[in-house]
């Protein structure tokens, strides 16, 4: 709930409100690469293997008739025993990113229009309504937010043919 400050050009001083930023509000999605349908699971504490878990079964309660591939990072709660066996058990394969290659993952965009539209220069006077702009947002992306994220969300990303190195 900390600030995210957007662009603040000022010649005198200004001050801007921000909250302590003690609270967490998390949100581990799923986005379907093709639809842009977002499935997600939200807490007020920490993303854990259960978490993911929940995210899992989410994703097969929509009963989708082609193979599911689940592009994810590399963090531990996600790799553990618990997650990679009920994903086994739902035929839900996992596909892990190298490391630091965010812009592999289409999700990481949308969390980058979330930011830019709920969370730059904006102060939420309590977490309830931090809470609210991010979820209300999030619920917006089929209908007030579709056409941007449309353009957003494509799956354009630069491959290479052929590397060659160059000796230093």
């Amino acid at each position: 709930m900390g600030a995210f400050l957007g662009i603040l050009w000022s010649f005198s001083r200004l001050f801007v409100k921000t909250s302590a930023g003690r609270k967490r509000f998390n949100v581990l999605g799923a986005l379907n690469a093709i639809t842009h349908e977002l499935v997600m699971i939200t807490n007020d504490t920490y993303i854990t293997a259960d978490s993911v878990c929940d995210l899992l079964r989410r994703i097969a309660e929509l009963n989708i008739d082609v193979p599911i591939t689940l592009v994810l990072d590399n963090a531990r709660y996600q790799k553990c025993k618990i997650v990679t066996a009920l994903a086994l058990e739902l035929h839900i394969e996992l596909l892990y990113l190298p490391t630091y290659s965010p812009n592999l993952n289409l999700i990481e965009r949308l969390w980058k229009f979330v930011k830019k539209k709920v969370l730059y220069s904006k102060y939420y006077a309590n977490f309830s309504d931090f809470r609210n702009a991010i979820t209300d947002c999030l619920n917006q992306t089929h209908t007030t937010h579709k056409k941007e994220l449309d353009s957003l969300l494509t799956l354009n990303f630069q491959t290479f043919k052929k590397c060659d190195f160059v000796p230093i």
